[in-house]
């Protein structure tokens, strides 16, 4: 999987906001400069408390905002898109791109694929040569009598692990619920507990505000 053009914001405004209930603006202590975010001390602390009172308590979490292009196999957004509230998702188009480059192995999700695995029948890796050989031959005959036919058992038969670009955007408070040690950080699917559990540990103030409960361990 790759997670490329991360962007985060709204961390100062969120801060600010965060003390509204009690009108305890004085005690702000986040600064931003050229666009570089530091939570003060007072802040992080009130944050932290908010973040366990409950969801209700830490409404700052939902306005500090992340975007980010994703590429990964259909299986794993299959899951993802469970997400629905509050996140959006813009993909690259599979009905309408889907013939227009080569079919190779680089196109599915391979990072901890194995080829030597041997069943009955025989070896991977050679089943999915074939399965490969296959589906481009279906596109070259696509590309070639432009009938419908061939690109319709292109997309029936393409493999959940071919791989999807999704520019995502979603909150602190979305990455709060998929990174909990009850959901991702443990899945069995590498992508959401190596890959996606990673990548968010690199976001500002991710083990203080998503991971804090290792903190608390």
């Amino acid at each position: 999987m790759k997670f490329e053009n991360t962007e985060i914001y709204g961390f100062k405004s969120a801060l600010r906001g965060m003390r509204n209930p009690l009108e305890s603006w004085a005690k702000n202590d986040t600064t931003e400069e050229n666009g570089n975010v530091t939570i003060g001390e007072n802040d992080l602390s009130l944050a932290r408390r908010l973040i366990k009172s409950g969801s209700e308590h830490r409404k700052f979490m939902r306005q500090i905002f992340v975007s980010v292009d994703i590429t990964g196999p259909l299986y794993w957004w299959k899951e993802f898109d469970t997400y629905k509230v509050g996140t959006v998702a813009n993909s690259t188009s599979t009905m309408h791109k889907l013939a227009s480059t080569p079919i190779t192995l680089d196109c599915f999700e391979i990072d901890d694929y194995d080829g030597s695995l041997t069943y009955e029948s025989g070896g991977l890796s050679g089943i999915i040569d074939k399965h490969i050989e296959f589906l481009e031959e279906m596109r070259l005959k696509y590309l070639e009598t432009k009938d419908k036919a061939y690109w319709k058992e292109l997309i029936r038969w393409l493999p959940s692990s071919w791989q999807q670009t999704r520019t995502v955007t979603m909150s602190y408070e979305n990455l709060l619920a998929m990174c909990s040690k009850g959901q991702r950080r443990n899945h069995k699917l590498t992508e959401w507990s190596v890959s996606f559990i990673n990548w968010a540990r690199t976001l500002p103030y991710a083990q203080e505000l998503i991971f804090g409960d290792e903190l608390d361990d």
